[in-house]
């Protein structure tokens, strides 16, 4: 099913997850002491590009993701490195997830998309850290720095099984939560957003008579049928 939008509020949408998406990506984000190193901060930035790419579709999504990432790269402390490997494990989670939800709008499909998300981000995140990260960090601190904080967590760590450990005792439990965190609040909150927007935009198109647009409103369906609401407004 295809929801048409106005170009207008295309753009409404795309500015408001963005900014959120910054927001969430400057403030916040800490670290799980204890259980990893301490570079390693939860953060939920991909959350509202997600929520665009099922409202809208994967590139909407993606275009969130780029705005975030350029507004935050003057802000960078790593050398814009950090930056382009959270976009990249963003755009694994987030264009696979909503290309699924696109063809599959149901709870059901809902779910298998976010699923196939996360396992695409993690593995994403696998590689962003073993052939960018890791490399980057390692020389920029020395190999000296990077295991004074690794071995505060596993103290068995040494030089030669670091990325061993890291790789399956950080990165991917780390980024299974992130991602499994990011996509529990996508499924709560996807039906009522979109339900707000179309409220909002509905509001909108009362004062507005010029252009005629037609919006489909949709929402998850039952596993084995799917509920469609036509709605032809003037904006």
């Amino acid at each position: 099913m295809k929801t048409k939008l106005s170009p207008t509020r295309t753009i409404a949408q795309i500015a408001v997850f963005s900014a959120v998406s910054v927001l969430l990506y400057l403030f916040l984000k800490f670290p799980l002491v204890g259980l990893f190193p301490a570079w390693l901060e939860i953060q939920i930035s991909d959350m509202p590009a997600l929520l665009a790419g099922f409202m809208m579709g994967p590139w909407q999504g993606a275009t969130v993701l780029a705005v975030r990432t350029l507004i935050k790269l003057p802000f960078t402390s790593t050398a814009m490195v950090g930056e382009l490997a959270d976009l990249l494990c963003g755009l694994a989670f987030v264009l696979p997830s909503a290309f699924v939800y696109k063809f599959n709008r149901t709870k059901k499909g809902a779910l298998i998309a976010l699923a196939i998300g996360c396992v695409c981000t993690v593995v994403m995140s696998i590689i962003a850290n073993y052939f960018i990260l890791l490399p980057f960090f390692i020389k920029a601190y020395g190999w000296s720095a990077i295991m004074g904080m690794f071995t505060v967590v596993f103290p068995q760590a040494t030089q030669a099984n670091f990325y061993t450990l890291y790789i399956f005792l950080s990165v991917i439990p780390f980024n299974l939560l992130r991602s499994l965190v990011c996509a529990l609040i996508t499924f709560l909150v996807y039906k009522r957003l979109q339900r707000f927007f179309n409220f909002v935009f509905k509001e909108k198109s009362k004062k507005q008579e010029d252009v005629p647009v037609e919006i489909e409103q949709e929402e998850y369906a039952e596993d084995n049928q799917t509920t469609v609401i036509s709605v032809t407004e003037e904006e």
